[in-house]
């Protein structure tokens, strides 16, 4: 953010404006004395740490100097048009007098001794911390946009109540349509592991964050609200009829006891590839954006064996998000998008975001906590890649400029995300769509004038098709498959299709003929406002408890396509898993 505080130098307040900004300056960074900025001399051999600030309208280009030069970028301090970076010292002078840059100071080294639980999130690109800075997202925060006010639905694994998670009225329990939602200790809650990350990501808040607190945890839009919309077990295992069932609920009750669910978060894919103005997949995330919601999905991460945009992220009205790799500097000026994330001439990625080695909530003992233990970072945070990941980012984003624009519609939130994209230099079109996602930007940039024009799809088409290579398999080792949901009830698209765009596809807790709810959703309201994390230890799942009998079949017995009960022990877990988690870096086998 350029300084733009309202009034001009000759304002009356211009003393208070001046204390106040040095004020914030000394919370970024102790800057050291007159004595030590007057001269920028030092030992050839040596790297110092220095604030620089930068040209009004130059860009990136200091950054980019800053590399040239042999030095690091590091945190961004926008409050005076700056940022920390390290360079040689032989090299001071050559920046100092470069025309994009205003000044350069010395940095007290005592910024770079923030360490809380283990972590440094100062120095760790991937922390939180540094995730705003690189969206410009604080720029926002640092105006009181923080997502007030706005509902993000997720759909995915759940969401299990950790710090960061339990703050008031932070998370909505909405619909438990997973394979678990009969199982007292797991309803709602995530066994998995994914969903927490993701909501850490998009909305996570610790009780002590504010703008200018680092060392405390929070997501893109930290006082945003989460709606927990779990439709995965703990191995992981979903089917499309969940995910469409899922989305249906939510637009039916996307304004229902005080929501206003006006983002939707889809970190999921499968590689069914019919046209997407067939596949009711597709449809249902359609009817979503008609409706008002902004849909945010995940690219995919070349998890089938090819760089297709998976399935409902190749739908052109649906905003689909790639990864950017920062290179471990802020800024985008020599961002690339890592190799595994999905890219293609025909329906390309709409924007990046980053999506490398991001570090967002654990849950733990965990299916992911337990399997992939190389990404966990400390007690609290695990470190996972992915368009997964980068999706979240995108969704708290989304939030963030619907609370300072609420009357955007979703073409108008994903055309101003798209017009204010930093185009990344070292990375194809096809790979990075319109570029880097640059929040600040896209707050004050104006949306085009017309509606997207692509078909309508008409959710016509086949399930079966949609699950692509996704199946789930029962006990006796029958696979899901054709044209029925996971009861067993035959589908029909052209009644089921009807029902979703007017709104009326749930009736209570029934949805396609059977009721999905059991006890865990009354069918006309959901069951809470909020839950503040008492009712779960950390302990309520040990391995053992979700291993394949934590679901005891009686709420869905008899309607199952075969058998009575569901083990999920047979699913491929493409849709949502794969080893993605990494203390380090990524070898490219991510999830989605």
């Amino acid at each position: 953010m350029k300084i733009a505080w309202g009034i001009s130098w000759n304002d009356s307040k211009k003393g208070r404006m001046v204390s106040a900004m040095m004020a914030m300056l000394v919370a970024f960074s102790v800057v050291a004395s007159p004595a030590a900025t007057s001269s920028l001399s030092a030992d050839a051999e040596e790297m110092v740490s220095v604030i620089v600030r930068e040209v009004a309208g130059s860009g990136n280009a200091s950054e980019k100097l800053v590399v040239e030069l042999g030095g690091t970028v590091g945190r961004d301090l926008s409050i005076i048009d700056g940022f920390v970076a390290e360079i040689p010292a032989r090299q001071l002078v050559r920046l100092e007098q470069s025309a994009v840059v205003h000044s350069v100071t010395y940095d007290s080294k005592i910024q770079m001794l923030h360490t809380v639980n283990g972590f440094n999130a100062d120095v760790d690109m991937g922390s939180a911390h540094n995730l705003a800075s690189q969206t410009k997202a604080k720029d926002l925060w640092a105006s009181g946009i923080t997502g007030r006010g706005v509902d993000v639905a997720l759909i995915d694994s759940g969401v299990a109540p950790v710090t960061g998670l339990t703050g008031p009225n932070k998370v909505v329990n909405g619909a438990d349509l997973s394979f678990e939602q009969g199982a007292d200790n797991l309803r709602y809650l995530d066994a998995y592991g994914h969903g927490t990350h993701m909501a850490g990501l998009i909305a996570g808040k610790d009780p002590d964050w504010s703008p200018a607190n680092h060392d405390a945890f929070s997501g893109i839009a930290p006082d945003a609200r989460i709606v927990n919309v779990k439709v995965a077990n703990a191995m992981g295992a979903s089917d499309v009829s969940q995910v469409i069932a899922a989305i249906d609920w939510v637009v039916q009750h996307k304004n229902d006891n005080g929501l206003n669910i006006r983002v939707l978060n889809l970190s999921f894919g499968t590689d069914g590839v019919q046209q997407y103005t067939l596949d009711p997949l597709t449809y249902a995330a359609e009817v979503a954006w008609r409706s008002g919601i902004v849909v945010v999905v995940a690219a995919g991460n070349s998890q089938f064996g090819n760089q297709r945009l998976n399935n409902p992220a190749y739908d052109p009205f649906l905003i689909a998000v790639g990864a950017d790799d920062t290179q471990d500097r802020n800024g985008y000026g020599d961002d690339t998008v890592p190799a595994w994330s999905a890219s293609n001439a025909g329906r390309t990625v709409d924007l990046v975001a980053p999506g490398k080695s991001l570090v967002s909530l654990r849950s733990p003992g965990s299916h992911i906590d337990q399997t992939q233990p190389q990404g966990i970072v400390n007690s609290r945070f695990m470190r996972g890649s992915g368009t997964s990941q980068a999706a979240a980012v995108v969704s708290g984003g989304a939030a963030l400029l619907l609370q300072h624009r609420p009357t955007l519609t979703p073409d108008q939130v994903k055309s101003v995300l798209k017009r204010s994209a930093v185009h990344l230099s070292s990375a194809g079109l096809d790979a990075q769509g319109n570029g880097g996602l640059n929040l600040r930007d896209a707050a004050n940039t104006t949306p085009a004038l017309t509606a997207q024009l692509h078909t309508p799809a008409t959710g016509t088409g086949s399930l079966d098709a949609a699950r692509g290579s996704a199946r789930v398999v029962d006990p006796d080792g029958v696979t899901l498959s054709g044209e029925q949901d996971i009861f067993g009830q035959a589908w029909d698209p052209a009644t089921w299709s009807a029902a979703s765009l007017l709104g009326n596809s749930w009736s209570g807790g029934t949805w396609n003929g059977n009721s999905w709810s059991g006890n865990s959703w009354s069918g006309n309201s959901w069951s809470g406002n909020s839950w503040s994390g008492n009712s779960w230890s950390g302990n309520s799942w040990s391995g053992n408890s979700w291993s394949g009998n934590s679901w005891s079949g009686n709420s869905w017995s008899g309607n199952s396509w075969s058998g009575n009960s569901w083990s999920g022990n047979s699913w491929s877990g493409n849709s949502w898993s794969g080893n993605s988690w990494s203390g380090n870096s990524w070898s490219g086998n991510s999830w989605s």
